[in-house]
Order: structure tokens, then C-alpha cells, then sequence
């Protein structure tokens, strides 16, 4: 872990023990290495284990908030009536992360489809279907939630859907070029 940023934590801070997906508490005063800070998290090791902090409690690591939220908040706010950008879809996940690996989910190749549907009501619907790596990957569910509050963000969505499917199965074939290369495996 050379090259991993120490952190003394300034306050109690909430976590998800990775891979299970369990809460814990980290007590002030603790000292934390910063493994990975991608798509508004960041995944830290302490005490031999690694934990996901959500982009809430950034302040309680020193970390300044990225503006990653505010922009994409931005961006919907200045949307008008129409149709949803799929490319847009695309674009915010490509913000979501693995907290275990430090490429993006479509990079990996965890999303499987994304269709976006004009609901009989009017609304716009995206649906998406995707995967994770291993089927009982704690962090699914965290993953999953960080999908959804995400492409929500994308002007006109209106709602989302998320079907997380394991067949077919993901293996390392699925991943980009660009993740491979990334992850040494080219």
C-alpha cells in the first residue's frame, strides 16, 4: 500500500466494511489509509480491513467534496422538456466504482443494457441491467443505490430501475481494453 495517503480521522464516521457490506463506526482519533477516491467515495484501510465512506462524510477524512454531485445537480436543474440523453446515462456511470477496484462500472463491463422508456404517464423511465463481479458481493446493494442516485441526476429522468442479473455471468472478458490495461491485465 506505498503511496496510500495516511489520514487521522477527525470525527465518528459511518462505513461499509468491504467486501460485506457491513456498517461500522470509525472512531475519531483513528488512522486511515486512502486506498481509492473515485466517484464520490472513498475506500480506506484501517485496522486490516478496507471500508467504503460515503461522499457525506468526506469532511470527517479532511477531504474536500468533489463537485461531481453539485455539477450533475447543475446540469439537471437546466434541462427542459424532451427526451433523455442516453449518452448522458452513459456518462454518470461511468462515475460509479467497485470500491474494491478502481475502475468504473461500465469499464468493467457490470452493465449489461440501459434502455430508456417513455412511461404512459409521460415520465421517463431508464432501465438498467447489470451485474457485479461476484454474486454475493456484499457491496451489491451499495453499488446498486449509487446507480440510481446517479442516473436519477441526468435531466428528465424520472425514475429508474436497476435489475441486477447474474446470467449471464461476469467474467474478465467483458472488461474494456482500457480497464484491462488499467488493471494490468493486458
Amino acid at each position: 500500500m506505498s503511496g496510500a495517503k495516511v489520514i487521522q480521522v477527525l470525527r465518528d464516521m459511518d462505513a461499509i466494511l468491504i467486501p460485506v457490506g457491513t456498517p461500522v463506526l470509525i472512531p475519531q482519533g483513528s488512522t486511515v489509509h486512502v486506498t481509492q477516491d473515485l466517484g464520490g467515495s472513498v475506500t480506506v484501510s484501517v485496522g486490516g480491513n478496507l471500508a467504503r465512506v460515503a461522499h457525506k462524510d468526506l469532511d470527517a477524512l479532511g477531504l474536500a467534496e468533489s463537485n461531481d454531485g453539485d455539477d450533475l445537480q447543475l446540469l439537471r436543474e437546466s434541462s427542459e422538456g424532451g427526451t433523455v440523453d442516453e449518452s448522458a446515462v452513459w456518462a454518470v456511470l461511468k462515475s460509479c466504482y467497485d470500491p474494491e477496484i478502481p475502475v468504473n462500472i461500465v469499464d468493467l463491463g457490470l452493465i449489461y443494457d440501459v434502455l430508456v422508456v417513455d412511461a404512459d404517464d409521460g415520465s421517463n423511465v431508464v432501465e438498467i441491467t447489470m451485474t457485479l463481479t461476484a454474486p454475493g458481493c456484499g457491496m451489491g446493494p451499495f453499488i446498486v443505490d449509487d446507480v440510481r442516485q446517479k442516473v436519477m441526476s441526468v435531466p428528465l429522468v424520472d425514475e429508474v430501475c436497476v435489475e441486477l442479473v447474474f446470467d449471464p455471468a461476469w467474467d474478465r472478458s467483458m472488461m474494456s481494453d482500457e480497464a484491462k490495461l488499467q488493471l494490468g491485465m493486458f
